[in-house]
């Protein structure tokens, strides 16, 4: 495939934007090769500045669950300019937006409308942290919950420790409240709780960890982490960014029947457009300022644009529920695929519309089982599909996202290069 006007596009980027990129897996440095820069997508389909089609499975990195571009979503997010770009004032889309959320989330009695999902988990975080009176966090290895200080900071050498900045610029002291467990270990949790329990604001979770490759709960694993947080005064939080009204319309509270305190949400609800959310417990949220003393704001929060795309995207979902099976019927035939071609070589974990395949032999349920990847393997298979018109996620750590315009023939076509790929 020709790369000429990416390479240059990428060139320029370079001396004047950090790395060339604006987030950093874009740079596509994981796979050892020039990022493509996309001029329009369509459907299943994204076409970058040198005309190279694509058929699409980053979907926005998980917004475009209807495809790229819906006509619907479109006109309005049109009607919603025509009406101007922001006013800083309350609007009725915001009210109808939230409904929408509170609707299809039952335990969301009330939440608060922010601009993305680093800025949801924040707010969420330092609520928990009001509505409790303590000041310790509890996250999983290799769930990522945003940029914030204090969610970037990775796991010690034991199975649960006082964490250690993953970034410069996060001070130590801060890092020091936020605890680590391992994904799918209760015993890890259980271990925090002894040292730390009266310290513990929040137990915050990605239900269906996504930034790690996709790996599922074990059973038993969300419930016990909704007894022990129940038991020790501690607030649950689900951070469904990436799995909210994607592996479900009521996401992983439907699907697994968990209850959360709190609930971070992003992507799909903004319909492409920068959106995010937070909420759950009413008497929780009447800690939020107006109300309460747990203070957040923002400039841009429940934009008219954004909301309108948002509202046209969950009004579709909340009418269409048949569309989840579609999706579970389209990941099956690329799992299946991927099973038939690697065999016991290769895991592959999946839930709905969210896939991984990791190339390493055995399951995959925690951070050490999927960093033991072998990354080489994988970057050969991603160079394979991408020259081959198939966009794949540039990390062997993060999903592939399947959204309801990719055709049969499309997953038909993708089914076919992952059986044809010669290593």
């Amino acid at each position: 495939m020709i790369e000429e006007k990416s390479q240059e596009l990428f060139a320029a980027s370079q001396e004047l934007i950090p790395g060339g990129v604006n987030s950093p897996v874009r740079a596509f440095r994981s796979v050892n090769r020039i990022p493509r820069f996309i001029a329009h997508a369509k459907g299943d389909r994204i076409t970058d500045v040198d005309n190279n089609e694509y058929i699409d499975y980053v979907c926005s990195w998980g917004p475009a669950i209807l495809g790229h571009a819906p006509v619907f979503v479109l006109n309005a997010v049109h009607r919603a300019v025509d009406e101007g770009l922001s006013f800083g004032a309350p609007t009725a889309r915001e009210l109808e937006l939230a409904r929408l959320v509170c609707g299809m989330m039952p335990h969301v009695a009330s939440l608060r409308l922010v601009n993305s999902g680093t800025e949801a988990v924040m707010s969420a975080v330092r609520l928990a942290r009001g509505f409790t009176g303590k000041n310790k966090i509890l996250k999983f290895r290799g769930c990522y919950h945003g940029h914030s200080d204090a969610m970037l900071v990775k796991a010690g050498s034991g199975s649960i420790t006082s964490g250690v900045p993953d970034s410069l610029g996060v001070p130590e002291s801060l890092a020091g409240d936020t605890l680590i467990a391992e994904y799918n270990s209760i015993a890890s949790v259980v271990s925090a709780f002894e040292k730390f329990g009266n310290q513990i604001a929040a137990v915050i979770v990605e239900p269906v960890a996504a930034n790690m490759g996709v790996v599922l709960p074990e059973p038993g694993f969300l419930e016990g982490l909704r007894k022990i947080t129940s038991d020790k005064s501690a607030l649950l939080i689900f951070d469904e960014v990436i799995t909210g009204f994607r592996i479900a319309a009521g996401g992983a509270s439907e699907c697994y029947g968990v209850i959360p305190d709190l609930v971070t949400l992003g992507k799909i609800i903004g319909g492409g457009m920068p959106v995010g959310a937070y909420g759950g417990r009413k008497d929780i949220m009447e800690m939020v300022s107006p109300l309460g003393k747990v203070y957040q704001a923002g400039t841009l929060s429940g934009n008219p644009v954004a909301t309108a795309a948002g509202i046209a995207t969950l009004s579709w979902l909340k009418n269409h529920s048949e569309l989840y099976q579609e999706l579970e019927e389209k990941g099956a035939l690329i799992e299946a695929s991927l099973r038939k071609r690697f065999g016991d070589t290769a895991a592959v974990n999946r839930r709905g519309s969210l896939l991984s395949v990791f190339f390493r032999p055995g399951s995959v349920s925690c951070y050490e089982d999927a960093v033991s990847s072998d990354t080489s393997r994988f970057n050969r298979f991603f160079s394979y599909m991408l020259d081959h018109g198939v966009y794949l996620a540039p990390s062997q750590f993060e999903a592939w996202f399947i959204s309801a315009a990719h055709t049969a023939e499309d997953i038909r076509r993708t089914c076919d290069l992952i059986e044809d790929f010669e290593e």
